[in-house]
C-alpha cells in the first residue's frame, strides 16, 4: 500500500492523539473533516491503520522493571513455536526474531527485578530454549510510541 504525505500526516495526528475529531486533524493537515473521515477509512480498510487503542504508562500498573532477553533455542524451533510460548507470559510485551547468535528477543515488563528473573526462569523452561540473555533496562533514552510515523519532512537528503 502506498502512503501519500496526507495519509502519514492524518496516521501521525491519529498517534498523537487517537481522540481527536476529523475536524481537529483536518486543521492539522489542511483537509476537510469529511476528507480526513475518507481518507481514515481508506486507510483502516487497506490495513494500514490496524485499530485504535489507549497508550497506558506501564508505572501507573506497577510495571516499572523492564529487561530485554535473547532467546537461544534448540536446533530449528520455528518462530511460530516461540510466538506461541512466549504469548502465555504477559510481560512479554513484545517479541521478535533477530539476526545474530540468539534465535529471538523478548521485551519484558515486570513489578521489579525479582519478577522479571521469575518470569525468565519460567520462559528459561520451555522445552526449546537452551539459554537466555539477559538485560536490565536502566532509564530509556528514546521512547518513540508503537505504530508512530517518523517526521522525515525536515530531513536533507544523505550525499556522498
Amino acid at each position: 500500500m502506498e502512503l501519500d504525505r496526507l495519509d502519514r500526516d492524518i496516521i501521525a495526528a491519529l498517534v498523537d492523539d487517537a481522540r481527536a475529531t476529523y475536524a481537529e486533524i483536518g486543521q492539522q493537515v489542511g483537509l476537510s473533516a469529511s476528507a480526513v473521515k475518507r481518507r481514515v477509512d481508506r486507510l483502516r480498510e487497506t490495513g494500514a491503520i490496524t485499530g485504535f487503542s489507549a497508550r497506558v504508562a506501564p508505572q501507573a500498573l506497577g510495571w516499572t522493571t523492564e529487561a530485554y532477553v535473547e532467546l537461544f533455542c534448540q536446533g530449528k524451533t520455528k518462530p511460530s513455536d516461540i510466538a506461541l510460548a512466549v504469548t502465555r507470559f504477559p510481560e512479554v510485551v513484545a517479541a521478535a526474531t533477530i539476526t545474530g547468535e540468539a534465535d529471538a528477543l523478548l521485551h519484558i515488563r515486570a513489578t521489579d527485578v525479582r519478577h522479571v528473573e521469575r518470569v525468565i526462569e519460567r520462559i528459561a523452561a520451555e522445552s526449546f530454549v537452551v539459554r537466555t540473555k539477559s538485560s536490565i533496562v536502566l532509564s530509556r533514552l528514546v521512547d518513540t510510541p508503537p505504530g508512530a510515523v517518523p517526521d522525515t519532512r525536515n530531513e536533507s537528503p544523505v550525499i556522498g
